[in-house]
């Protein structure tokens, strides 16, 4: 599961970074982090580059599928397994990783999920045989698929409320970058130096990067640390966080501000609630069927691109630049979209109230009955239809290779990652909405639903293409999409009902328990 930060104070706005005037106050407020701005700078930076090795390690192997499945004389479909497998053990990982993160310390768990990305590496570079390739892709993924969710439980423990929105913003566009350069990466290294130089590639870069770790990056966890101003006996823990506490610029005092905070319980069944409840169940099953169809073109892209235009690995991994560029862009246009529309619901919502109505409804009241499904959702239809547009746009124009340019089907890639990475982040949000004291848990039902999804979804597709064909297939895929449609529809009609009866029965239920 996804990983959470420690325990927070009500309102961590208060301390931001700064402390009252010893002079003025005896008792100055403790700061919320004791890391000053140009610290908390170097520690997203450290922890986004982290995040960004997952999906690095997945598409910088695209370009290279038919090759090595000719080298290991096995079928492209038995190799897009390798892709199913990587993708099973993406969901599953964070349920390990994320517990050690928030009992250990994110140092510790960084440094195991890099030592077994590393070691996964250095024995994919040797491997010889398909066996082998399979069971270190599954370890592999093992070791790299948390970093995202660790590494959102150290923004979490360093920053406020207040300035949370901006530093995970930065961490989110930076997912995305190995969409758009890993294949790149990956073509030109597989195309001049053979598939095996692309794990000998990631396997140095891992090693560097750990070390840099182990050596910059200091133990936020809260719990451990609190703000950062207590130091335990654990060497591990110890350095280089007091290197940080001697040069921030913030003041603070180490007993005063060192008071650790409670451990949370860690709900391992958390998520498997969450993605089985009424609340969440339909939302989070649309999502990740138009997940597993973006993945399942994505994987088929290496083999498609080859066959029908004979593309070599460094052209194949350009094409998939549209793709990448087109995920960056639905992050930073679809974010600002989606605040605006909030806003504008928001707007009419509180308009809407007379003066004597305001008179006689709290603020709780306004809020539970906030119209959220129409505040966050309208804009999925046309996300959805898009996407559906874009995939059935590809899937009948690489069919024809000598009759459409290749720039068409490129094309329709960078609709559908827009698309697909928009509708990912509306969802996510709505998702952090419904459960705002268990967005953890929802993030990571959420991953483990769509990551099983592509799974299965990427095990098929070219068995579906050699069937039926490459356009009659993603046709298919286009229309399960739309009959998926019906999650957003249920959501919309009955969520708001659901949660409202809910927060009436636990009403009432309180109600007979302080009169009994």
């Amino acid at each position: 599961m996804s990983s959470t930060s420690g325990p927070k104070p009500a309102d961590d706005d208060a301390a931001a970074g700064t402390s009252t005037t010893p002079e003025r106050d005896p008792t100055p407020e403790p700061p919320y982090s004791i890391f000053d701005h140009r610290q908390k700078w170097l520690i997203i930076i450290l922890v986004s580059t982290a995040a960004t090795f997952s999906g690095f390690a997945s598409n910088i192997y695209f370009p290279a599928l038919p090759t090595i499945a000719n080298d290991l004389n096995v079928s492209v479909e038995l190799v897009n397994l390798t892709v199913t497998s990587y993708l099973i053990f993406q969901g599953l990982a964070p349920s390990l990783w994320g517990p050690v993160s928030d009992v250990k310390g994110r140092r510790t768990a960084y440094i195991g999920t890099f030592l077994v990305f590393f070691g996964a590496c250095i024995g994919l570079a040797e491997t010889k045989n398909y066996a082998t390739l399979i069971v270190l892709r599954c370890l592999q993924s093992t070791g790299s698929a948390s970093t995202i969710a660790i590494g959102s439980g150290v923004i979490g423990d360093i920053t406020t409320r207040a300035e949370r929105g901006g530093y995970m913003g930065i961490f989110q566009a930076g997912l995305l970058v190995p969409v758009a350069v890993g294949p790149v990466i990956g073509g030109a290294i597989s195309g001049s130096l053979g598939w095996k130089a692309v794990f000998w590639f990631l396997t140095i870069y891992s090693g560097v990067f750990l070390c840099l770790l182990v050596l910059i990056l200091p133990e936020t966890l809260r719990s451990i640390v609190a703000n950062g101003s207590r130091v335990p006996s654990n060497p591990l823990v110890k350095y280089p966080l007091n290197v940080y506490q001697k040069t921030t610029k913030v003041e603070w005092l180490q007993e005063r501000d060192s008071q650790p905070a409670e451990k949370k319980t860690i709900d391992l069944l958390g998520p498997f609630r969450i993605l089985f409840s009424k609340y969440a169940t339909p939302i989070i099953a649309f999502l990740a069927i138009y997940y597993a169809v973006w993945q399942m073109s994505i994987t088929a892209m290496s083999s498609l691109f080859k066959d029908k235009y004979g593309l070599t690995e460094i052209q194949i991994g350009l094409t998939f630049i549209a793709n990448g560029v087109g995920s960056m862009v639905g992050t930073l246009v679809t974010g600002k979209i989606l605040d605006i529309d909030y806003r504008r619901v928001k707007s009419r919502y509180e308009a809407s109230f007379d003066s004597e109505r305001d008179n006689e409804i709290t603020e709780a009241q306004r809020d539970d009955n906030f119209p959220l499904e129409k505040a966050r959702l309208r804009l999925v239809p046309i996300f959805s239809v898009l996407q559906c547009l874009s995939i059935i746009l590809f899937g009948w124009t690489i069919q024809y290779p000598h009759k459409v340019h290749i720039a068409v089907p490129i094309v329709s890639t960078f609709i559908t990652g827009w698309t697909a990475i928009s509708t990912q982040s509306l969802i996510m949000t709505y998702l952090v909405d419904i459960f705002p004291n268990r967005s953890a848990a929802a993030s990571a039902s959420l991953n483990l639903a769509r990551c099983l999804f592509a799974a299965g979804g990427t095990s098929f597709i070219m068995p579906m293409i050699n069937g039926v064909g490459v356009g009659v297939a993603f046709t298919i895929c286009a229309a399960v999409q739309l009959v998926a449609l019906i999650g957003p529809t249920v959501q919309w009609k009955f969520a708001a009902g659901w949660r409202r009866k809910e927060r009436e029965e636990a009403a009432l239920r309180a109600e007979e328990k302080n009169s009994a």
